[in-house]
């Protein structure tokens, strides 16, 4: 069920729609019936208007529904109410994307947060729950914490979520070590990102000859998954496979996995993959840009990818700058991302020119692995290489820089 507001575009609304039937599929659930209400107003205490409401309980009784989800988050107050109204189960968009990530969590971090998540939006909504609660059981959205937990008193959840966020503090700071140590490796660090089900875990396998999960699914990709990558001029960075962007993400889902979104908070460079032949591309890349946004992490150099060229049937414009249309099963086009990453790269860091002992081996395979190098040619004379390259602004090798331009003048 859903409402569909005046001020709302239709397209939008649609897509809201369509995402809604992938989540109940994702989650193992088939949708028998949609039914819609255009409104004004969200009604505050029903959600719906009272002929619409009859309307779903007939269809209800008449399909011998199990379960009605509704599009939008709902109040303590609207679940209960079209609870006792519908006397079936009712669930929203919320509760279906953390039951979807309770399904999915893999590593005892994932879990942690999603079990954290959902104990947060059930506190709120435990007066709400009423009757409903002894309802739970089997099903879509009934995942994680259990019933049991759903049917202690507030103070016993507050408890449970006290311990939760112990022990994921003392994962966290595993985690925050992983990172500091990466800094002090200057080891340069880049995020996958994008809507969910655009193609990123297909991207990040071809472009590290991973086998991490592929699926045609919302949310296939849960835990953060890293790996080793070398650009074509033997540049290595580490890339990581994030969890992808969905609207209306859940807010105690975002707060949750807040550690594990500072992936892309802490990354040097982001690839933002995009389903290029998705109908509501634009809305989806707004949404991924709003969250980069919300983790601070909007002003690092970005490209954008739009993936699926091979579902396109007309010519295709890109939106965001710089850009590249692909398809991630097509070898050519990985190679080519690989090279415009280098090409970006380049345009954002310092060119430099150094000469290097030909003794010094560490060094020279350092700039190798560290930097863009562009040219290399042996001096003779001075038993030296010239070597031509791009280096970041804030890398440990740029003090070199200015102690042969002291020498030089």
């Amino acid at each position: 069920m859903a409402v569909n507001l005046q001020q709302q575009r239709e397209d939008q609304f649609t897509s809201s729609l369509d995402e809604l039937i992938s989540l109940s599929a994702t989650a193992g659930g088939t949708v028998e019936k949609i039914m819609t209400q255009k409104r004004q107003h969200i009604h505050p205490a029903t959600y719906l208007g009272e002929g619409k409401i009859v309307e779903i309980k007939q269809a209800i009784d008449a399909l011998d529904i199990d379960v009605v989800i509704s599009n939008d988050e709902l109040s303590a107050g609207q679940l209960r109410n079209l609870s006792d109204r519908f006397g079936i189960r009712l669930i929203d968009r919320s509760q279906l994307i953390l039951d979807i990530f309770a399904q999915r969590a893999k590593t005892k971090e994932g879990q942690l947060q999603v079990e954290l998540a959902q104990l947060e939006y059930m506190l709120p909504r435990l007066h709400g729950q009423g009757l409903i609660l002894s309802r739970l059981g089997g099903g879509i959205g009934t995942r994680g914490p259990g019933e049991t937990q759903l049917e202690t008193d507030q103070r016993h959840i507050r408890r449970k979520i006290d311990d939760i966020k112990r022990r994921l503090k003392s994962i966290v700071k595993q985690r925050d070590q992983y990172r500091k140590r990466r800094r002090l490796n200057n080891v340069f660090q880049i995020a996958i990102v994008g809507y969910t089900n655009a193609g990123k875990s297909t991207i990040f396998n071809r472009l590290t000859a991973s086998d991490t999960l592929e699926e045609n699914q919302l949310f296939a990709t849960l835990d953060p998954l890293t790996r080793q990558i070398q650009l074509p001029t033997g540049f290595e960075a580490l890339i990581t496979d994030t969890v992808g962007f969905l609207q209306k993400l859940p807010t105690t889902l975002i707060a949750a996995f807040r550690s594990t979104l500072e992936e892309v908070s802490e990354a040097d460079f982001i690839l933002h993959v995009v389903d290029a032949s998705h109908p509501d591309l634009e809305q989806q890349q707004q949404t991924v840009l709003d969250l980069l946004k919300e983790l601070d992490a909007h002003t690092v150099p970005t490209l954008t990818v739009y993936n699926k060229k091979d579902l396109l049937d007309d010519d295709f414009i890109p939106i965001l700058f710089p850009a590249l249309l692909t398809n991630a099963f097509n070898d050519t086009d990985i190679e080519e991302i690989k090279k415009k990453i280098e090409d970006v790269l380049k345009e954002n860091w310092n060119v430099y020119h150094l000469s290097v002992d030909s003794f010094d081996g560490k060094l020279l395979h350092q700039l190798d692995q560290e930097t863009i190098v562009t040219e290399k040619a042996f001096n003779e004379d001075h038993n030296q290489y010239m070597i031509k390259g791009y280096m970041r602004e804030n890398h440990p090798l740029n003090r070199l820089l200015k102690e042969q331009e002291n020498k030089n003048d």
